[in-house]
Formats: C-alpha cells, structure tokens, sequence
C-alpha cells in the first residue's frame, strides 16, 4: 500500500543520489559565471510569487554594474514573460546555446513561455519532462556572467523544486525566499515549504508576507483585507524560527503594471508598497549583516541594488 511517508523517503532517497558526475561537471561548467542563486518559492499559487521575483529582479538590474537572470521553471504556468513585458519574445540558438531574452542589457530571462506557439497553449507535461527541460534551462541556455540568478517556482513543493535543488546542489544556492500572504489557508502551505526547505538542505533567507493590509493612496490610512486570524506570518516565523523580511501591502497598481509588463517600482515610487521594499531592505540589513554567513551576505548585496532603484525613483 503507498503512503505518503514511503513517498517522502522515496523522494529523499532521489535527491541524496544527486546527479551524476558527468551531469554535475556539465552543470559547473556551465554556471560557473553564475555568482548568486535564490529561489522564490511559495506554499500556495495567487500569494505574489511571481511578482515578487521579477521585481527583484528589475531592482537588482537598476544597478547597471550587475549582470541579473530571471529563470522562470513554473513550466504549467509561466506567467513571467507577460511580468516582464516579453509576451510574444522567442528563444533564439547561437553557438554557445540558448540565448535568453533580454529586458535590458543587464537583464536576461528565460521561460518555457518562450518555447509556446501561444500563450494560451497549455502545458500538460509529466514530472520527466518538466525535469528535463529545467536541466536543459540550466545546462544550454547561454547565461554568461551573471552577477544574480533569480529563480521563479511553481507553488507548492514538487517536481520541479526537487529538480532545481538537485541540479543546483551541484553547483551552489544562497537560498530560498519564501512568499506567503496573512491567511491561515496560505501559512498552512508555507509551513510544509519550510519543512520541504529543511529537508533537503536548502538555506531559507526569510518570509515575505504580501498582501499585508491595503493603505488608502488618498488619506493613508491603513485596512486589514485579510486579517491574520493565526498571526499572520510574523507569529508563524517566531514559531518556526524563520526570519521575517518583512510585509508588502495591497496596491492595484501592482496588477497593472504587471499586466502591461513594467516595472512597479519605478512607476509608483511613493507607493506604501515600494516603500516596504526598502523596509524589507532595512530590517535584513539589521538583522543579518553582522553575524550571518556569506549567503546572507551576498543577499545584502543584491538588496542594495534593489533600494538604490527605490532611491533613484525618490530623485
């Protein structure tokens, strides 16, 4: 009879096989330009997952010095293409491989969305699949030197994290932030996130809780759309001894900006939203610069770029 503790032992199992050596030297070799790696995950689908990714990565490219990838492995539902406002872009093959798509000069992404005739083409692929190609994402698209690769997961804790975590531990991860909103229904998800984090030895960076309240763009003030029966994800983070980077509220210019794939930090740099960016900046800055270890300090590092873009919105 199956259960879902043989499952997880079988899983364990995969990942502590790991790649092989030929896969794992191919991969090397191939990202060996690649400085940093942070993955973006979250427990449930619709908490800002994706939003959050591609504006850290329009933050960290606002820093014209670094060289910034957005890889997007959300294969059934790549929705980074229309985020970034590449909707309709294709891959293009050079002797080196893949070519990403670029954003700006510094800014380079990839997605299975690239490869679809259209974008309502649905993708109806089984676990093989979905891993081959992200190994493909890994090993033949033509990255370069790249200061930040940031990368872009399916909710919930699946094929493709196993995938990426195996291919990556191959070469190296800096860790994993973890998107959630107030509810209980989405901290429950967050809470296995967390769990799947330390099972397979993926250093967690902290929790962004988004959607945290909405604050009135006219008189300022500040309303709880989802209250946080439970805590919200501050009492979920003290429980589980997980840093709290901080809380993004509500603002519908998030959704338009998306939808027309611009950048919302630089359209609403007065936003409460922007502005918790740098908070969230602020808060790791306090807790993490003086004791944390390299990853975390390599996170600071990004983070600036990320609140330089605030600053140069404020100018």
């Amino acid at each position: 009879m199956l259960s879902l503790a043989a499952g997880q032992r079988r899983a364990g199992s995969w990942l502590s096989r790991g790649v092989s050596a030929a896969e794992a030297a191919e991969l090397r070799a191939r990202l060996r330009a690649v400085r940093h790696t942070v993955l973006v995950l979250s427990g449930k689908g619709g908490v800002g997952k994706s939003t959050f990714s591609a504006l850290l990565a329009h933050g960290l490219a606002a820093d014209e010095t670094k060289q910034v990838a957005l890889l997007d492995i959300d294969i059934c539902g790549p929705s980074i293409p229309k985020m970034m406002g590449l909707e309709g872009e294709q891959v293009h093959q050079s002797g080196s491989g893949w070519s990403p798509v670029y954003v700006e000069e510094n800014l380079g992404v990839m997605s299975v969305g690239f490869l679809l005739s259209s974008p309502d083409d649905a993708v109806i692929w089984r676990g093989p699949k979905k891993n081959g190609l992200i190994k493909q994402f890994l090993r033949d698209v033509d990255w370069g030197e790249v200061d930040y690769l940031i990368v872009d997961t399916p909710p919930g804790t699946s094929d493709e994290h196993l995938s990426i975590v195996q291919y990556l531990s191959a070469t190296h991860i800096d860790g994993a932030v973890i998107v959630t909103t107030p509810q209980e229904v989405s901290l429950q998800d967050v809470r296995k996130e967390i769990n799947f984090c330390r099972k397979v030895k993926l250093p967690i960076i902290g929790v962004v809780e988004n959607m945290s309240g909405f604050v009135c763009p006219k008189c300022k003030n500040e309303s709880q759309i989802f209250p946080p029966t439970t805590g919200g994800a501050e009492k979920m983070c003290q429980n589980l001894n997980v840093s709290l980077l901080g809380k993004v509220p509500l603002d519908p210019q998030i959704g338009k900006s998306c939808d027309r794939g611009q950048s919302f930090l630089a359209e609403a740099p007065e936003s409460p939203a922007t502005l918790s960016y740098r908070n969230i900046i602020q808060s790791e800055s306090e807790n993490h610069c003086a004791n944390e270890s390299p990853r975390f300090r390599a996170l600071l590092q990004y983070a600036k770029g990320l609140n330089r873009l605030v600053l140069l919105c404020h100018k």
